[in-house]
């Protein structure tokens, strides 16, 4: 009924006279300028089929007048005063047919403006963020989001020392898989809460034991103050608060792998956050990650945080944070970024009634905590350095050790200066419980990077680190642009030798050459080099917190030489 109104109203404004062609014509209208068109296109809502009316001149005869008898003069006044009334009255009916027509086309209108309305309820669109759904109160919105990084490893120097025995070889092996392969779902309700999870299908080294990621739900005081509980990152290391889309190296430094990413930084718990422009802190209180044991998750009993029972101990815990500023900043491309970072973990450990460690000697499931590092390679991550359990010897054991907590500390520091940019990260963790004093391990790392073509690392406020590069001129075949191209260089240094810790020690230098040829792809090459390997101290057998010849890897490794090439691409939506 609405439509026919619609119609009818429009076709009174259009058509004037007597039809004598008549045409059916389609009206669109563009929901963004409420402008209306003969033609469908982009952003436009058919509104319906009208007729449009042409005028022709009406046909008309000459009246033919009668002689009418003279009037007398009294007749005259009555005439004169009806003749000067008409214009009167022709007036008056021009007024009523104008303002009918204008309420006829203010009806139109509304219900024009009411058709927009019902077409703006729900908004779709799709930028370097995905693709992204919103209402139009902006109550909710659902955005669907991912990322794939298939990579590549080819090893041109790997000389460590023969195996022996019933021993894997301990060389590293080239090939290629899929680094990352995340799929996820984010969006807001009621504009002040917002949510996230995330899947990652190459998660744990083949398994999918730990595949989930973030998976948590957030309220948003302010648009600076937010708290958060679910699974999501520990707030720690400069480097790891940077997803893994951004980081100007393939794979994160040895230490932040060691003591932050390794031990699988996404974990349980409630978390706030408060950041502006100009500095940023997060706190958190977790305990262990979604799923079960594996390589990803060191930390946890063998069943896993989802199926505890009488067996599995109560779970670790974590109390950390860490706060970050800009001290100095011209604007977004110059500025110079410090921050600090502090955590302090419990650790279970589990022992059976005969007070035999529970796992002790097989590949976890006890508790107790392990710290290893692989150099920087991303196809085969085999760990060339390695702590062991440091939870091992049954309770009657008078030279066992047990792991009860430990402490992590960070400094890092980070220049942006136009298209250069330096960043550095120190970070130590000490370890605390019965057999241990004053035991610590500890790390660094430098590099700087310079864009050839003029962009600038780019910020995130609220995770206080780096951000999506947008290249200035895209790449494009015509060769109207090549994307962003950016050279890097580094040092990356770590030692897991500490008292009665002997988990080796390495330094090497990163060479990086990053292009970017749109704001969601990029395609990295790096170079490593190992400088120095000792891994004198490990044992050869599977004794000391070792299990699955861990040990004698390590060891094999102790003054070899490895450098390999490593390629990626990274595709995120």
């Amino acid at each position: 009924m609405r439509i026919f109104k619609q119609a009818l109203a429009l076709s009174l404004v259009l058509s004037a006279g007597v039809v004598s062609d008549v045409m059916a014509l389609e009206l669109y209208v563009d929901t963004n300028t409420k402008q209306i068109f003969a033609e469908p296109g982009p952003g436009r809502v058919l509104l319906g089929t009208f007729v449009k009316s042409e005028d022709v001149p009406a046909k008309t005869e000459t009246p033919k007048v009668r002689s009418a008898p003279s009037q007398t003069s009294a007749e005259s006044p009555s005439k004169t005063e009806s003749a000067e009334l008409t214009p009167s009255r022709k007036d008056q009916t021009t007024e009523v047919a104008d303002k009918a027509a204008n309420e006829n086309l203010a009806d139109k209108v509304s219900v024009l403006e009411e058709r927009v309305k019902e077409a703006e309820k729900v908004h779709m669109e799709f930028d370097d963020r995905g693709l992204h759904f919103k209402t139009k109160d902006g109550n909710f919105s659902f955005a669907v989001n991912g990322r794939i990084q298939p990579a590549a490893q080819y090893n041109f120097i790997n000389d460590p020392n023969p195996a022996f025995g019933h021993s894997t070889p301990n060389e590293l092996n080239s090939g290629a898989n899929i680094r990352r392969a995340r799929l996820g779902v984010e969006g807001t309700f009621f504009k002040i809460w917002d949510y996230k999870f995330e899947f990652d299908f190459s998660r744990g080294n083949g398994t999918v034991a730990s595949g989930i990621t973030d998976a948590f739900v957030r309220l948003n005081h302010t648009d600076a103050l937010s708290y958060k509980i679910g699974s999501f990152k520990e707030p720690f290391s400069l480097e790891e608060a940077a997803s893994n889309r951004f980081l100007t190296f393939i794979e994160r430094h040895m230490a932040v792998n060691s003591f932050v990413d390794n031990p699988n930084t996404y974990k349980t718990g409630i978390g706030v956050n408060y950041a502006v422009p100009r500095w940023q802190t997060g706190i958190a209180f977790q305990t262990e990650p979604v799923g079960g044991w594996s390589s990803a998750s060191t930390s946890v009993n063998a069943n896993g945080n989802q199926s505890r029972n009488n067996g599995s101990g109560d779970t670790g815990w974590t109390a950390i944070g860490r706060i970050t500023g800009r001290p100095w900043m011209e604007d977004e491309t110059k500025f110079l970024h410090v921050g600090i970072s502090a955590g302090h973990t419990d650790v279970n450990t589990q022992y059976r009634a005969d007070g035999t460690m529970v796992g002790e000697g097989s590949g976890g499931g006890g508790g107790g905590m392990s710290f290893t590092a692989f150099p920087g390679t991303n196809v085969d991550r085999t760990n060339i350095l390695n702590t062991g359990n440091l939870s091992n010897g049954a309770l009657t054991d008078p030279n066992r050790r047990q792991i009860s907590s430990f402490d992590r500390y960070g400094a890092e520091s980070w220049l942006v200066y136009g298209p250069f940019s330096a960043q550095a990260e120190f970070l130590r963790t000490n370890i605390n419980g019965v057999g241990y004093d004053n035991e610590h391990l500890t790390g660094y790392y430098g590099f700087v990077s310079y864009f050839l073509t003029g962009e600038s690392k780019a910020y995130h406020v609220r995770n206080g680190a780096a951000n999506r590069i947008k290249p200035k001129k895209p790449f494009n075949w015509n060769g109207s642009g090549f994307g962003a191209w950016e050279v890097a260089a580094g040092y990356d240094y770590i030692d897991m030798n500490s008292g009665v810790i002997r988990g080796g020690r390495a330094s090497m230098f990163r060479f990086g050459l990053n292009w970017y040829p749109h704001s969601n792809v990029k395609f990295q090459n790096n170079i490593v080099y190992l400088l120095d390997i000792d891994t004198s101290g490990a044992p050869t057998t599977d004794t000391q917190g070792y299990s699955g010849g861990a040990g004698a890897r390590t060891r094999g490794w102790d003054n070899g030489d490895f450098a390999a090439f490593l390629s990626q691409i990274t595709v995120d939506f």
